[in-house]
């Protein structure tokens, strides 16, 4: 694949349901009106209905958990996260709608182009058509929705990245935040130890039983248990495939190991839009000249002369590609060449190429012994996902009918019970599948613990189920205040001396703000908004609020549990001068920045411009599902 189609055309990788463009990840369907049920939302004549909100709201928890890992079920499953859902499918159908008024779509040329683009659909390096039917297939989606997805989201990034690049950043706004970023400030520190006022501090008669008294459910130890469990996955089932079943399939589907003819080539190529289509192609002929001159030194013109900087380094290859990888005029001068000819000049949109076939691998259909493992792989894999999907019922079935026990599940499906250390209510992802919020109010249901019943079996992560029942149980209770009378005192009589400490501090700025500077200050720190590692977090803010203008300058803040800090700033000074990759990365920040408030900016627009309806009721209530 050529980089510079890559480069120009600015096309970003997608997989599957993944779309780059943060809020375009829902497909072509979530633009029907939705099923039946109330709407959770109208974008001008386009409805966001219940069932469709829920599949986003459970798509990005999936995406974020295969992200981050298993997260608390409560980051994952609260009023912000779905409102953020909302907004970004609300944004989406304003977006789509705006581009259809406008009548702006993505060519064909730039589907393909990203599509090859995916890695996951490619094998060893390059683009494979079997390969991407069999993941297309494995998430139940045809190449021609996808592609239709992908057109569309294409479209919307089109949109979205041309109201971005609008947002302009000027030099001059530039340099004056660089330059606030590395204004280095020379301040020094002054600490009053909360250790220091500890022995000046005198609890009243009953202090500790009063704060007991007054903070009882600060002492509460909550209730804990000990649970026996099974859990049921697609890998707990074993399931086999025959050869009469591998070679029924393989004779069922040969047009999917047909391979196509393949052609290897290299390439110089001048870029059009650097020089100019004349001076272009008149040094397009040079280079072709010096090649007819010396065609073994091929891979040393092209490192030496072409402009697609994927391929140049490598002496101008592209690898093997069969017909529809390469843009026409490439590709019919590609498949005409012979092995180890050089064409003339062939333009394309991108300029002008001199291609050399290095190699061609003829059509032919794979034997069953090439692709016999990933046959079996398939068909085992359509058979546990039907396997689980009968013995998730019965696993379901089986821990309620019979809920005095896990014995007669385990034995059904060859499960192991296992039993777990004291746990608590409070969801831990460390815990894995214990870990779990809905499972873990079943252990801790009234009927579970006083019954002493089966869970139901919970559904803990995507066909993953699990049920359990509690073998220990111990209520929640007080802790008494006798062995906590010594804790208690300490952590008053530590609140006290930072009271202490704060109260001398405000006193002793007062002094310094006065004209009065007899402090024993510390060593000089140099510090700046780009490294502040020198400050406690608490006085960063302060210090770079300081007045720079009136010096020296004091400022104190309270450092909770810690003491009290003073600071005076001595001396601003301009900061060393930036490092080109450091500047150009703090420039690129900038106008990331500015691109994203462009992009905000323009999005509310569209909420003024079309109708935006959001029925809090019906959202409040997909919430409770």
């Amino acid at each position: 694949m050529f980089d510079a189609v890559r480069n120009n055309k600015k096309i970003v990788q997608v997989f599957l349901v993944l779309i780059a463009l943060p809020f375009a990840f829902f497909g072509v369907e979530s633009f029907r009106d939705g099923g039946a049920g109330v709407d959770v939302a109208k974008v001008g004549e386009v409805k966001i209905s219940q069932q469709e909100f829920q599949q986003a709201v459970r798509e990005q928890q999936d995406r974020l958990r295969g992200q981050l890992g298993e997260l608390d079920p409560k980051v994952l499953d609260n009023p912000e996260f779905r409102q953020a859902i909302l907004d970004d499918l609300i944004d989406q159908r304003l977006l789509f709608q705006e581009a259809r008024k406008r009548h702006l779509f993505a060519s064909d040329d730039a589907v393909r182009q990203a599509i090859m683009a995916v890695e996951a659909f490619q094998d060893n390096g390059q683009f494979s058509q079997q390969r991407y039917e069999a993941l297309l297939s494995a998430q139940g989606m045809s190449p021609a929705g996808f592609e239709a997805q992908v057109r569309q989201d294409l479209a919307l990034q089109q949109l979205a990245g041309t109201i971005g690049r609008s947002g302009i950043v000027s030099q001059r706004v530039t340099d004056k935040v660089l330059a606030l970023q590395s204004e280095a400030r020379h301040v020094q520190e002054f600490v009053l130890p909360v250790e220091n006022y500890v022995a000046k501090v005198k609890l009243e008669d009953g202090a500790a039983k009063k704060f007991y008294d007054e903070n009882t459910e600060q002492f509460r130890t909550p209730d804990q248990a000990k649970v026996e469990y099974v859990v049921l996955t697609p890998e707990s089932l074993a399931v086999e495939v025959s050869e009469a079943e591998i070679k029924a399939w393989y004779d069922g589907h040969k047009e999917r190991y047909q391979q196509p003819e393949e052609r290897r080539a290299s390439h110089i190529l001048i870029a059009a839009e650097k020089l100019g289509k004349d001076k272009a192609r008149q040094k397009a002929e040079e280079v072709l000249r010096e090649v007819q001159a010396k065609p073994a030194a091929f891979a040393e013109l092209a490192r030496k002369h072409s402009d697609d900087p994927g391929s140049a380094s490598q002496g101008g290859d592209l690898g093997f590609f069969g017909r529809g990888m390469m843009v026409k005029p490439f590709e019919d001068a590609t498949f005409a060449l012979r092995d180890g000819e050089v064409s003339g000049i062939v333009e394309s949109d991108f300029g002008f190429h001199i291609i050399k076939l290095t190699g061609q691998h003829v059509a032919r259909e794979k034997p069953l012994a090439e692709v016999r493992g990933e046959i079996e792989r398939e068909l085992k894999s359509s058979a546990v996902a039907r396997k689980f999907a009968e013995a998730a019922e019965s696993f379901s079935n089986m821990v309620y009918e019979q809920s005095d026990s896990l014995q007669p599940v385990a034995d059904q499906f060859k499960l192991k019970i296992q039993r777990s250390d004291w746990i608590g209510r409070e969801a831990n992802p460390a815990a894995g599948v214990l870990g779990n919020a809905k499972l873990l109010a079943a252990v801790f249901s009234d009927d579970t613990i006083q019954n002493k019943r089966n869970t139901e079996a919970v559904e803990v992560a995507q066909n993953t189920l699990v049920a359990a029942r509690i073998a220990e149980y111990q209520p929640a209770s007080v802790q008494p205040l006798a062995g906590l009378q010594a804790t208690i005192e300490k952590l008053l009589v530590n609140q006290e001396a930072q009271k202490l400490a704060r109260a001398d501090g405000e006193a002793r700025l007062a002094a310094l703000q006065s004209g009065t500077d007899k402090l024993a200050w510390g060593a000089d720190k140099v510090v700046s908004r780009m490294d502040a590692r020198l400050l406690p977090p608490q006085a960063a803010p302060l210090v770079f609020r300081m007045d720079k203008s009136k010096l020296p300058g004091y400022a104190g803040v309270d450092l909770p549990g810690k003491g009290y800090a003073l600071y005076r700033l001595s001396k601003v000074t301009p900061g060393a001068a930036l490092d080109t990759a450091r500047r150009q990365g703090l420039q690129g920040q900038l106008r990331s920045l500015a691109a994203q408030q462009e992009v905000a900016m323009y999005l509310s627009a569209l909420r003024a411009r079309y109708k935006v309806d959001v029925n809090e009721k019906a959202l409040a209530s997909s919430s409770e599902r």
